[in-house]
C-alpha cells in the first residue's frame, strides 16, 4: 500500500487526503475550464491529462466548462477547436458547460452583495484605480465612490446593465480590504460594461462578469470538488475563496482550488497572446500551422494523441514552473510511430541511378516488409525497374571508408532488391553529378537464399523506381524558434528569434503504394524520418508533412 501512495503525484495525495478527512467518491468531480480566445497549445495538454486523468482514475465526472465572459476576444471558432482537441487526445467530458450558463445567477448573487454592502459600483478611470490601489508595500486608498448607498449602487448597476453607460465608465467591485497584502483583495472588479455581441448570449447582456468572479461561482454552481488551476492563480486563491465565502450553502460541497506548475516547451511559445500574434501577422499560415505548438497543429504535423499523453505522463506535475526541452516530445513521437507507422520508400533529393544490365522495360515486384516492430502488419509489392531514385547524398565518386553509402568501384544492397555496384557517373557543365550507372547482381536479390544474396555488404539504401514514382509536396518543418526560450529576454521581443528555415517546401518522390494515402495517415519514410499526409492533399496533388527526424539533430548542432 506503502508503495501506491508513493507514486502518487501531490494532486492525487490532495484528493486522497480529502477523501481520508470526509469526501466520498462520489463527491468527487473535476472541471477542465479553457477560455475560447484561441486554440488549445501543448501547456494545455498537461491540464487535460491530469483532469481527465483524475477522472478515470476515481471513476469521477469530469465538466468540460468554457470561461466565456469576454466577447471581445471569444468565438464559436475556438470552442469547437477545443472540444475536437479534447476529443482527439482521448478523452469524454461528463457535462458542456459554460460560463455564460450562469450570468443570470452570477448577477442575481452580485445584487445581492451590493445589498449586503460588499459590493459597489465605481466611475474612476482605469488609471485613477490603478494608483489608488497601492503598491505590494504600501496600502492604497479608498475610492471616493466605495461609500455610496445600497440604493444608489442597485440603481447604477441596473443602469449598467441596461446599457446606459459607455464602455470603461462604471464598473462594480468587491468591497473587501484596501490595505490587504495581497492586492487582488483590494476591492477587485467584479463586472466591466462591455457593448459587444457574446458568441452565445448575443446582446443580452452588455456587462460581463470578470474571471475571478465567475471561476469560483461557476465551479460551485456544478459543485466541482477540486478546482485545479497554474501557478499563476495561486495569489487568487484567497479571492477565490472570499467570493465562495459570500454564497454558499453549508449543506452543499465547497469547492477547493490548488495550483500546478506550468510546463513550458523549449523553442516555442505558448501564450496564446503570442500564438495569435504569429497567426496575424502571418509568420505562420493558421492554428494548425504544423510549427505550433497547439495541439490542433501538432496533429497535423503527425503527431499521436498517445504520444502527447505519454510526454505529459513523462514531465508529471510539479510545484514549480520548468522549461522541458522540446526534444523529449520528439523522443515520444519517434517511439510510438516507430510501433505504429507502416515502412514506405521515398527520396527527397533524386539522384538517378541507371542499371546498365537490368533489362530496358522490365518491371519487377518485390516484396517488402511493412513494418519490423510489428510482425501482424504484413507485406507489400514496390516496382523495381532499370531506372531508379537514391538520394544524393547516398552517392560520392570517392570516399574514404567510413563512408558505407555509393561509391564509384564501391556496391551497396537496394532496400529488398538487389546488390549493386557503382561504374561510372555523369555530371553536368557545372560539375554536378546527375547519373549513375550502376551493374546489378541478378543472383543477390533479398529473400531468395541464394549464395550472392547472403553476401554481406557494409550499405543499404533506400530508393524508388523512376517510371513509377509518385511526385509528392513535402514541407520540411523545423523549430519554430531558434532560441530555447524565446519570449524570456527583458530586451529583445520573441519574434526576433524566428527560425527562417523553419520550414522548406521541396518535391519528393515517393514509392506508387502512397496513391492510395489520405489526410493523417503516418508512415516512417526509411532512413529519413516520419511523415503525414496533410490536409492540402488532393487527388491530384500529394502533401507530406515531415512530423520529425530518426533522430535528434538540434543535440549535434547545439553541441557545436
Amino acid at each position: 500500500m506503502s508503495e501506491a501512495v508513493e507514486s502518487l503525484n501531490f494532486i492525487e495525495h490532495i484528493v486522497e487526503e480529502d477523501l481520508k478527512n470526509g469526501y466520498s467518491k462520489q463527491d468527487l468531480r473535476f472541471r477542465f475550464p479553457p477560455e475560447p480566445n484561441g486554440y488549445l497549445h501543448i501547456g494545455h495538454a498537461s491540464s487535460i491529462c491530469l483532469n481527465f486523468g483524475l477522472g478515470l482514475r476515481y471513476n469521477a465526472p469530469v465538466n468540460l466548462r468554457f470561461d466565456d465572459t469576454n466577447p471581445a476576444k471569444e468565438e464559436q471558432e475556438y470552442v469547437d477547436a477545443i472540444k475536437r482537441d479534447v476529443e482527439w487526445l482521448g478523452f469524454k467530458w461528463d457535462t458542456e458547460r459554460y460560463a455564460s450558463d450562469y450570468f443570470q445567477q452570477l448577477y442575481d448573487w452580485a445584487i445581492e452583495l451590493i445589498k449586503k454592502g460588499k459590493a459597489y459600483v465605481d466611475e474612476q478611470s482605469s488609471e485613477e484605480m490603478a494608483a489608488q490601489k497601492g503598491t505590494p508595500t504600501q496600502a492604497g486608498t479608498e475610492s471616493p465612490y466605495r461609500n455610496r448607498s445600497v440604493e444608489e449602487n442597485l440603481e447604477l448597476f441596473e443602469s449598467m446593465k441596461a446599457g446606459e453607460f459607455a464602455e470603461g465608465t462604471h464598473v462594480l467591485r468587491a468591497k473587501i480590504d484596501m490595505a490587504s497584502s495581497n492586492m487582488l483583495m483590494r476591492d477587485p472588479i467584479m463586472y466591466r460594461v462591455l457593448h459587444k455581441a457574446h458568441h452565445r448570449t448575443n446582446t443580452d447582456w452588455c456587462i460581463y462578469p470578470m474571471y475571478d468572479w465567475t471561476h469560483g461561482e461557476s465551479d460551485y454552481i456544478e459543485q466541482v470538488s477540486h478546482s485545479f488551476c497554474t501557478l499563476e492563480f495561486a495569489m487568487h486563491r484567497e479571492l477565490y475563496d472570499w467570493f465562495l465565502d459570500q454564497v454558499v450553502d453549508s449543506k452543499k460541497l465547497r469547492p477547493k482550488q490548488r495550483e500546478f506548475a506550468r510546463r513550458n516547451l523549449s523553442h516555442t511559445v505558448v501564450s496564446k497572446r503570442k500564438l495569435l500574434q504569429l497567426v496575424e501577422q502571418k509568420v505562420v499560415k493558421g492554428w494548425d500551422d504544423p510549427r505550433m505548438s497547439t495541439i490542433s497543429g501538432l496533429r497535423r504535423r503527425g503527431y499521436t494523441p498517445e504520444s502527447i499523453r505519454n510526454f505529459v505522463d513523462t514531465i508529471g506535475i510539479a510545484k514549480r514552473d520548468n522549461l522541458i526541452d522540446v526534444s523529449l516530445l520528439e523522443f515520444h513521437v519517434r517511439e510510438h510511430l516507430n510501433k505504429i507507422a507502416p515502412r514506405v520508400m521515398g527520396v527527397l533529393n533524386p539522384l538517378k541511378v541507371v542499371i546498365t544490365n537490368y533489362p530496358e522495360g522490365e518491371v519487377e515486384w518485390l516484396d517488402t516488409e511493412n513494418n519490423p516492430e510489428d510482425a501482424s502488419a504484413g507485406t507489400r509489392q514496390i516496382p523495381f525497374s532499370r531506372e531508379l531514385y537514391i538520394e544524393q547524398e547516398d552517392f560520392r565518386e570517392e570516399a574514404n571508408r567510413k563512408f558505407f553509402r555509393l561509391k564509384l568501384g564501391g556496391e551497396v544492397r537496394l532496400k529488398s532488391g538487389y546488390i549493386i555496384k557503382a561504374e561510372s557517373c555523369t555530371k553536368d557543365t557545372d560539375g554536378n553529378i546527375i547519373e549513375v550507372q550502376c551493374t546489378y547482381d541478378p543472383k543477390s536479390k533479398s529473400g531468395s537464399g541464394t549464395e550472392e544474396s547472403l553476401r554481406k555488404v557494409k550499405g543499404t539504401l533506400h530508393w524508388v523506381s523512376v517510371a513509377h514514382a509518385l511526385k509528392a509536396e513535402v514541407r520540411l518543418y523545423d523549430r519554430l524558434f531558434t532560441d530555447e526560450s524565446p519570449d524570456t529576454h527583458k530586451d529583445k521581443d520573441f519574434m526576433e528569434f524566428v527560425n527562417p528555415d523553419s520550414l522548406k517546401v521541396i518535391t519528393g518522390y515517393l514509392e506508387p503504394s502512397l496513391s492510395e494515402a489520405k489526410a493523417g495517415d503516418r508512415y516512417q519514410f526509411q532512413r529519413l524520418g516520419y511523415f503525414c499526409v496533410d490536409p492540402d492533399s488532393s487527388d491530384e496533388k500529394l502533401v507530406f508533412n515531415r512530423t520529425v527526424g530518426l533522430r535528434d539533430t538540434w543535440a549535434k548542432i547545439q553541441s557545436k
